[in-house]
């Protein structure tokens, strides 16, 4: 069962080496467990998502001269995120100020051709005995 994300939820890039935590502004006015919930739009790079440690994707122009300068030997540089584009697919039933809300089964591309996808939700459940 997809859950909504929010501050704080850690994703993996597909080419980066380390995981990174989706940064959400509190501009929506909505919280998940008194963290500011996410919508498909919190997609800006260096703003909600931070980088990922090291890029390996050979489409990342800094990573292709670094690894020309190494002769062929991939070269891993710092992750810079490229992604100008929403989420997909987001929470089609829930709307939040006005687009789908984020959940845990959406991805985001990077223009490297790196796939962002969520390692865990952000949400914490804590039980009362």
């Amino acid at each position: 069962m997809p859950l909504h994300c929010c501050m704080g939820a850690q994703m993996m890039c597909s080419f980066g080496l380390a995981p990174s935590n989706l940064v959400v502004l509190p501009i929506n006015r909505e919280t998940i467990n008194a963290m500011p919930a996410a919508n498909i739009m919190d997609h800006v790079p260096m703003l909600n998502i931070m980088p990922f440690g090291m890029c390996t994707s050979p489409a990342n122009p800094v990573v292709a001269a670094a690894t020309a300068a190494a002769l062929g030997v991939l070269t891993p540089m710092p992750c810079i995120p490229a992604t100008p584009a929403p989420w997909v697919v987001g929470a089609p039933t829930v709307t939040l100020a006005p687009f789908p809300a984020l959940d845990n089964i959406s991805q985001l591309m990077c223009i490297w051709g790196g796939v962002i996808t969520f390692v865990e939700a952000g949400q914490v459940t804590t039980m009362i005995p």
